[in-house]
């Protein structure tokens, strides 16, 4: 997909499952499973959804899913896909590790920054090497220290390591880390997520990260209750959908198993998303 001088690719990490509840918070299941139906252990199908960007002598990734660290109990709990994963797509595209120049983590949760850190025998060392890792400051230092609620959701396997090779650049706040590539700080999932805004030849792709995990999620009330700041996430929604379908920016979900890629259109009153072909 081309987006002026940029090249965007869906080098997704597989599919895992996450509790069909948890995922909805306040919305009933008779609602929710209509549109995604959960298995016997009511967990539903997702995708960690992840963007190679490429262009102005830069290799992007966005996000790097739930890597391969995982025991057996914990691979079983999440359902993770075992085969074509991140590093064997990226491999597909062309890209070796080595060649990455920037990773961009939206939130530290295990199934955004998985792949950031992988084992090399009895060590853990970042998979990309070469690159600069890019987190707001707030989140990674939340990252370091998790409160009860949220605790299961930073493995330290995945950032402590890229702090000691002296690999990341956090930010504070919206930040253009290369020209035509601005991260937005987006809170109400975590009090510092950040979101992607790629622009070029007056085109825009946004990627909302937890903000709207699938396209399941338009509705405002639809609310993961994983989000720490539930009522910041309902207004960051009505703030940043409708100028989604105004300025008719491409949606990049994180999380959409079947549609990675939408326009936003709202029709009386409502938001659908509008497929767009990735190849």
């Amino acid at each position: 997909m081309k987006l002026g001088e940029w090249t965007l690719d869906l080098v997704t990490d597989g599919l895992f499952g996450l509790d069909g509840g948890a995922m909805y918070g306040v919305v009933p299941r008779p609602l929710w499973e209509k549109k995604t139906p959960p298995d016997e252990r009511n967990r539903i199908r997702m995708a960690m959804n992840c963007w190679l960007v490429r262009g102005g002598g830069q290799t992007i990734l966005i996000e790097t899913g739930a890597g391969d660290k995982w025991d057996a109990k914990h691979a079983d709990i999440y359902k993770f896909e075992t085969s074509n994963r991140l590093i064997e797509r990226l491999a597909a595209k062309g890209v070796a590790p080595e060649q990455v120049d920037l990773v961009i983590n939206t939130p530290l949760h295990f199934d955004h920054c998985g792949w950031n850190t992988r084992r090399a025998g009895e060590r853990i060392v970042p998979t990309f090497p070469n690159a600069r890792y890019v987190v707001q400051r707030g989140e990674f230092e939340h990252a370091l220290r998790p409160n009860e609620r949220d605790r299961a959701s930073y493995l330290a396997e995945n950032f402590v390591p890229i702090d000691e090779s002296g690999q990341w650049q956090t930010v504070e706040g919206d930040a253009e880390v290369v020209p035509g590539v601005e991260l937005v700080v987006v809170p109400g999932h975590t009090r510092d997520m950040q979101c992607v805004k790629i622009s070029g030849a007056g085109e825009t792709a946004f990627m909302p990260a937890d903000l709207v995990p699938t396209r399941a999620h338009l509705p405002y009330p639809w609310i993961m209750g994983f989000d720490l700041y539930p009522m910041t996430t309902l207004e960051n929604k009505k703030k940043w959908l409708p100028l989604l379908a105004r300025e008719g920016w491409l949606c990049l979900f994180a999380h959409d198993a079947d549609v990675p890629a939408a326009r936003i259109r709202e029709r009386d009153g409502k938001f659908e998303a509008e497929p767009v072909a990735i190849d």
